[in-house]
């Protein structure tokens, strides 16, 4: 879900239309990485029709035949969803004292119909220095990376001090699927119990020329609850209309909705993207920021920063209407009218709270219920050094000149599940997206080439600075 982070920051790019078969860079350690990175994103891992046990299990066997023993390898899933199982593997430490560090990427994928994509979505076409195919960024790129790293430790000797813990999961693409991340914190947590875990969510964005511009370390991420607004009414004729109309009462408390905005909140993360942000934007907005960071009750600011979609969305929790049903016949009047609200929910604020506040504003009349899943409350890590210094010092490494900010994410993530159990997530810098990230969930999804095997060389030297 890293496209939800950057995607808002950024515009669209152009679909090229060649169909060269995708192809390894020439280092020999590339070679094999490319075929990691290949098989995973041609196993189809939609909810419709694929499997993430079948991708799992393919990962394993490459564990495996790198020197993992199988005690090393947990396969789990459960009897009524066999094709959304997934993968822990483990690469003991020498250190016991040293807690463990988690590795953490979702093998599934959004839907995607070959009529509609310009090439087979599941196979994987190289064209004009980009890799195309569902996947080939969320969050495959990443997953292939930590596998191959894992391959690279076990096969190149390497002893961490801290032990390394890989989790592969299924179900973060959708909402009423089984998902494996949660499954493992309520029902394995000593297998996937670590110190931190790093996970998608942050990234680097790329100018339009391609030039390397800023990268980003996810220090938290909202949640996301969705709620039922419903109005009923006995009904009758429509030519005798009521004042007490299902319609019109939804309508008003939608309205109220609309008009109401949650208070701006602020979190390290936040304070420290906004500070930076701040510095770097001459003018209105960045005195706005300004003004905002030392009084958040100051209106005239507030209305300048949140402007900006982006910045609205991270000051405070959000809720917007998504979908509505109403009637059931077009000469009755309506007996029920539904809505349903999509709220991201600011980390420390309560789905309860949440829900408080949207039956105050729908009022008496209008029935507001929190839907199922009920997500956990987000739990903000805090912007550790330790786990800050060492991105940034392993980027002066690989992309000099480049900054790094923390960044909250407006969507959510799997990560929310392991935060729940006293795991502080982190989505990892490195992977460099231009403007096409919106492809991400979308139409002919792209990973940058070059991008790919960058952030590979840079997320492998990263865990082992976490490591020791």
């Amino acid at each position: 879900m890293r496209a939800i982070t950057l995607a808002i920051l950024l515009g669209t790019t152009a679909t090229g239309a060649g169909l060269t078969p995708a192809a390894a860079q020439d280092r020999p350690d590339h070679k094999a990485f490319f075929e990691v990175y290949k098989e995973l994103v041609e196993t189809n891992t939609t909810l419709s029709s694929g499997s993430c046990t079948q991708a799992a299990a393919q990962i394993g066997a490459r564990l495996k035949a790198a020197g993992y023993a199988d005690a090393d390898l947990t396969y789990f899933s459960v009897p009524d969803h066999p094709k959304e199982g997934g993968l822990v593997a483990i690469l003991k430490g020498s250190n016991p004292r040293a807690k463990p560090m988690l590795l953490m990427a979702h093998i599934d994928v959004v839907e995607a119909k070959r009529e509609d994509w310009t090439r087979d979505p599941f196979k994987l076409v190289e064209d004009g220095g980009y890799y195309y195919a569902r996947g080939s960024t969320d969050d495959k790129a990443q997953a292939a990376i930590w596998s191959d790293a894992m391959i690279r430790f076990k096969t190149g000797g390497y002893h961490p001090k801290r032990t390394i813990k890989l989790a592969l999961t299924c179900g973060e693409e959708t909402t009423f699927a089984f998902n494996g991340a949660e499954w493992l914190a309520k029902n394995k947590p000593e297998l996937i119990a670590a110190e931190f875990a790093l996970n998608e969510g942050g990234g680097g964005l790329l100018t339009e020329e391609g030039e390397r511009k800023t990268l980003f370390l996810q220090v938290g991420e909202k949640a996301a609850q969705n709620f039922t607004l419903l109005a009923t009414n006995p009904g009758g004729h429509s030519s005798q209309p009521t004042p007490d109309n299902a319609i019109y009462q939804l309508s008003d408390a939608l309205k109220a909705v609309q008009g109401y905005e949650f208070p701006i909140r602020f979190t390290d993360t936040t304070r420290a993207f906004f500070a930076g942000n701040a510095t770097a934007q001459p003018g209105p907005m960045g005195d706005a920021i300004k003004r905002l960071l030392a009084d958040p009750s100051d209106a005239a600011a507030n209305a300048v920063v949140s402007a900006n979609k982006t910045y609205h969305s991270m000051l405070r929790t959000t809720c917007v209407a998504t979908l509505l049903n109403a009637g059931h016949a077009e000469n009755a009047l309506p007996q029920r009218a539904t809505a349903n609200v999509n709220c991201r929910i600011f980390p420390g604020e309560t789905v309860d709270a949440t829900l408080a506040k949207l039956k105050e504003l729908a009022g008496p009349k209008v029935t507001v219920t929190a839907n199922q899943p009920v997500r956990p409350t987000a739990v903000p890590p805090t912007l550790d050094p330790k786990i800050l210094n060492p991105a940034k010092a392993v980027a002066a490494k690989h992309f000099p000149g480049t900054a790094i900010l923390p960044l909250m994410s407006t969507g959510a993530t799997d990560g929310i599940f392991f935060e729940a159990i006293g795991i502080p997530v982190y989505g990892v810098p490195g992977l460099f997206i231009g403007s096409d990230i919106n492809r991400a969930h979308g139409l002919n999804e792209r990973m940058n080439v070059k991008s790919l095997y960058d952030g590979r060389d840079y997320l492998f030297d990263v865990v082992k600075a976490y490591a020791g």
